[in-house]
């Protein structure tokens, strides 16, 4: 956000988007969770293939899977919608999603449940895979000491509203981005604690690492954490099993190199990191998080 003091027009508008968010909270909350994924996925799905974000979908899907045929590609593109819809629909009701037995199905815990009181820092990372919230849930209820960066909304009062619903499901340890975010990441390292970031969003300040194949700058954070603090990076997934149900997978540690040479060491470190995530979406191509521009700018065309 800007310096400057938001303009009245700008605070109407926020609270115009807090209100609607709250209308439609209070609809999915009176609903049963399989519904309120339903109804959001149904919605989304037919309202997501209109917006202008579909020509960035499916421009992603062509440079991630150009051996696709075009009809493949619109599939999984129109399967996304849906599913990010369900995603939505599913932010005010983590807290009864992860209570309720059998709708996560955890796989690997014993790699967070081992990290208690081990006093050893970790790293734990992920994108933007099906409901990635479901993972942060789970790292909070593991009991693991975890301290989770995010990116503040615009909208102040949007902003406290998803911070509050965390909270409803035990993440509390949130800390924005910048040097306030970074000192807390830092402090919760030197205790011997975890952090979890998500590293799949396009960042021009970080390095640049493979992805399907294209050179794509990548947050460097998580990478510089890792090998900073002994190495140690644990990678995560989520996966839609069948409407709100979903499976919460701890991978084996990714190994990292430290051969003295810290800049080839951190983007060899970024590169696995891009890896592990492009594994999770060849997997499950509809799952991941295509309505942004991950590749550079000019392969975008009039898009970009």
């Amino acid at each position: 956000m800007s310096d400057n003091p938001p303009t009245l027009r700008r605070r109407f508008g926020w609270r115009a988007e807090t209100v609607a968010y709250d209308l439609v909270s209070a609809l999915v909350r009176a609903m049963p969770v399989d519904a309120a994924s339903a109804l959001g996925g149904a919605i989304v799905g037919v309202l997501g293939p209109l917006t202008g974000k579909h020509r960035i979908v499916r421009r992603n899907l062509e440079l991630a899977f150009p051996e696709k045929t075009p009809a493949e590609r619109e599939r999984i593109a129109r399967e996304f919608w849906r599913k990010i819809g369900r995603t939505f629909a599913e932010f005010p009701l983590m807290d009864r999603i992860i209570a309720a037995p059998g709708r996560v199905e955890m796989v690997g815990l014993e790699r967070l449940t081992e990290l208690i009181g081990a006093g050893r820092p970790v790293v734990l990372v992920s994108g933007h895979l099906s409901n990635w919230e479901t993972m942060m849930a789970v790292i909070a209820h593991s009991g693991l000491d975890a301290q989770a960066s995010y990116r503040p909304a615009n909208n102040p009062y949007m902003d406290a509203r998803i911070t509050e619903s965390r909270r409803r499901y035990g993440v509390k340890l949130f800390s924005a981005r910048g040097g306030a975010g970074t000192r807390a990441l830092i402090a919760a390292l030197n205790r011997g604690g975890a952090v979890a970031l998500l590293n799949d969003q396009r960042d021009s300040s970080g390095v640049e690492a493979p992805f399907f194949g294209r050179s794509v700058w990548t947050a460097a954070g998580p990478a510089q954490l890792a090998l900073k603090y002994g190495g140690r990076l644990i990678p995560m997934s989520v996966a839609r099993l069948k409407g709100a149900r979903f499976r919460v997978t701890v991978h084996e540690p990714i190994m990292l190199e430290q051969t003295g040479d810290k800049a080839a060491d951190l983007t060899s470190a970024v590169g696995k990191i891009n890896a592990f995530v492009e594994s999770c979406i060849r997997a499950r191509p509809a799952e991941w998080l295509w309505a942004h521009r991950r590749w550079p700018k000019a392969l975008y065309g009039r898009d970009a």
